[in-house]
């Protein structure tokens, strides 16, 4: 049962926590966690959190890919947006952003508002490799 709704602190502590998960170990061969993965990490963050959560966890995966898919676009292929790593928010200037919500009005979440950590989706969702730095060994 699903006893609260997801927060940015809890989603921000589920990704930290697949950080973690694949720092040990706990994905596939191509990099990936997998379903059973996924449920063991969510019994962690059930014990760190108010309103604990069910295995629909990976709703919020399918979640984390298309916020990556959204900032990847960002980084990648739109020229005037930067990733600002310390307020973890894209910058541009005021003209950038509105050209650019003007055909992609849902990416306006990204506009001035810190969001989720990009390396951190890069490295569950993007097939990025986990630096190691920062992150915490959670299980034995």
């Amino acid at each position: 049962m699903n006893l609260g709704p997801w927060t940015m602190d809890n989603t921000n502590e589920l990704l930290h926590l697949l950080v973690d998960a694949i720092n040990i170990g706990l994905c596939d061969a191509n990099g990936s966690l997998s379903k059973q993965n996924v449920e063991r990490v969510v019994r962690h963050l059930n014990a760190k959190i108010r309103f604990p959560k069910n295995n629909h966890c990976l709703s919020r995966m399918k979640w984390f890919k298309k916020q990556y898919n959204k900032m990847s676009m960002l980084m990648c292929n739109i020229s005037g947006f930067e990733w600002y790593l310390i307020a973890k928010t894209f910058i541009a200037s005021d003209e950038v952003w509105k050209d650019y919500l003007k055909s992609h009005p849902s990416y306006s979440i990204l506009w001035e508002k810190s969001v989720v950590d990009y390396e951190d989706l890069k490295i569950i969702v993007g097939g990025g490799i986990a630096p190691g730095n920062g992150s915490i060994a959670l299980w034995p």
